[in-house]
């Protein structure tokens, strides 16, 4: 009986525009919008763009707060570095010295500790394992080994990833195995620098995104203190060139990484073998923009659900085999895009929800999360009055799926209540099928959820109506080895959009229902972010 009154019930509300869909995804990822770089002529572009679409859709300014005024957008305040002129990297090895290439075989990132020119000579290599300090798993790779002055050569992921047993959660990436948490510790305690060693598997991406995503400018918030945050290097090594450093300081990597797997390791210095570096940053402030829009709550306006995504992608960079250099984006993200102005229409044409309902579209996403980690340290709205984020990033443009997911094995009641939505549509919940990836800490809930607030990033099936997982799988895996972060992420005039059309309905009941309850959704009682939401319990009373 239930599922028949949730199926009126999907009948019953709006319906969404495939060709709108459509029209908003290949605008926004066409050559005119330069790949919407932060702080370039793409971004005023986007900017632009977005305030007018959601004035269109009837909705309010829900922005900065000035003479008692909202604005359409936030300030973010960015620090921006870029690499001036040649890296020079020359690798000493049994004696014998040799130059390596910037992008080819190591991807040296722009350095965000504040040094204007990175300049080392001879540093010692030492291997640390995974650089993982967890106490509360009783796991310590560094075994009090002092890294100043010294190049921290670091591996992608958990130590449990390979054999899918142990004390970081199997397969699933925990924060630990994420090359952001590497690139803190490493800095936290002092290293010279820190270069992680790329393997496709465990990085759940090849050595191709690896060098676009990094050896272009880098963005950082903007820090105090840098160097608590961020080594003076900071770069990726080819495997297979680490591989052949080990070997010549008397080592068999694959037989380290298997210590490394193990509580016992011990941190190895790679005898014999020295790295210098050389190369210029060009360092600046620069103000970037989270675009904010409001539908007004008519009961507790004060009380929000965030509907999040960003808008940024790559800008132009590296040529690729065709010369194409502009980072179009246009699964990646202008698909969340195109369906937050979408249930921005619907929302805007519908009375009012008794709560306010936030259209978030945040900035330098690719940049490492800052825009929402910037909303998130400098909320708008309260985030103990934060019902929920709903992120969207990169969707799928293609038919409808008898299945959804999002990003990561998180367990919390706004997870529930999507499961039993979607049953109204016939579509169930997948659990993420590579939690290894470490998706959930790759997507704008991130910042959002640990600190707290319920949040999930809706992802796609690939379980599609017409061909199957087969069919969905194939599309995905393509997706990823040919376009992901490369210039050939296009528009497609195939592109049908009708299963972003339905999912989107969806979406909007899961949100509409939490716009016009009282409830608050919390995370499951073991999760890591329950605490963090508790303490703000006695602020939603």
């Amino acid at each position: 009986m239930g599922l028949a009154v949730t199926t009126a019930q999907a009948a019953d509300g709006p319906r969404f525009d495939p060709k709108r869909l459509a029209q908003d995804v290949k605008t926004l990822s066409s050559d005119e919008f330069e790949g919407r770089s932060p702080n370039s002529a793409g971004e005023t572009r986007t900017v632009d763009y977005l305030v007018q679409q959601f004035k269109a859709a009837g909705l309010q300014p829900g922005g900065d707060l000035a003479g008692g005024k909202r604005a359409w957008t936030q300030d973010v305040p960015l620090g921006r570095f870029e690499i001036k002129g040649p890296v020079a990297l020359s690798l000493v090895e049994a004696g014998k010295t040799r130059s390596l290439k910037q992008g080819d075989d190591m991807a040296v990132r722009a350095s965000m500790s504040g040094m204007k020119q990175v300049s080392f000579k001879n540093a010692p290599l030492v291997f640390v394992g995974y650089g993982v300090t967890a106490p509360e798993r009783k796991w310590d790779d560094f075994k009090g080994v002092d890294l100043k002055g010294k190049l921290a050569v670091v591996l992608i992921n958990d130590p449990d990833f390979e054999t899918g047993q142990g004390e970081f959660g199997g397969k699933a990436m925990t924060y630990y195995g994420r090359w952001t948490y590497k690139y803190e510790e490493m800095a936290r305690r002092g290293a010279l620098g820190t270069i992680i060693v790329h393997e496709t598997a465990p990085a759940s991406y090849g050595w191709a995104t690896v060098k676009n995503s990094n050896t272009n400018v880098m963005y950082d918030v903007v820090r105090k203190e840098p160097l608590k945050s961020h080594a003076p290097m900071e770069a990726w090594i080819q495997r297979d060139l680490a591989a052949g450093i080990f070997k010549s300081a008397g080592f068999d990597f694959d037989a380290l990484k298997k210590q490394a797997q193990t509580r016992d390791f011990k941190p190895v210095e790679l005898k014999g073998v020295t790295l210098s570096a050389d190369y210029a940053v060009d360092a600046q402030v620069i103000k970037s923009k989270n675009v904010v829009a409001i539908r007004p709550g008519s009961k507790q306006p004060d009380q929000v659900v965030i509907y999040s995504g960003h808008w940024d992608h790559l800008g132009v960079g590296q040529p690729d085999a065709k010369g194409d250099k502009i980072y179009n984006g246009a699964v990646d993200n202008a698909t969340g895009i195109a369906a937050m102005l979408e249930l921005a229409r619907a929302y805007g044409k519908a009375p009012a929800p008794a709560r306010s309902v936030v259209f978030l579209a945040v900035t330098a996403e690719e940049k490492g999360l800052l825009g929402s980690e910037y909303y998130a340290s400098n909320p708008l709205y309260p985030l103990a009055s934060t019902v929920a984020v709903i992120n969207l990033d990169a969707l799928s443009p293609y038919g409808p799926a008898n299945n959804f997911t999002i990003s990561g094995s998180a367990k919390l009641e706004l997870l529930d209540q999507l499961v039993a939505k979607a049953k109204g549509w016939n579509m169930r919940y997948s659990p993420d099928p590579k939690p290894e990836a470490g998706y959930f800490f790759r997507s704008d809930h991130f910042p959002f959820a640990k600190r707290g607030v319920p949040a999930i990033s809706f992802g796609s099936g690939n379980d599609w109506v017409q061909g199957g997982v087969k069919a969905g799988k194939a599309s995905e895996e393509a997706y990823t080895e040919k376009n992901y972060h490369q210039p050939s992420d296009n528009f497609d005039p195939g592109w049908s959009f009708t299963g972003m059309a339905r999912d989107l309905e969806l979406l909007y009941a899961l949100g509409s229902d939490l716009a016009n309850s009282g409830k608050w959704p919390n995370w499951a009682a073991e999760s890591e972010f329950r605490a963090a939401r508790d303490q703000s319990a006695s602020l939603r009373k």
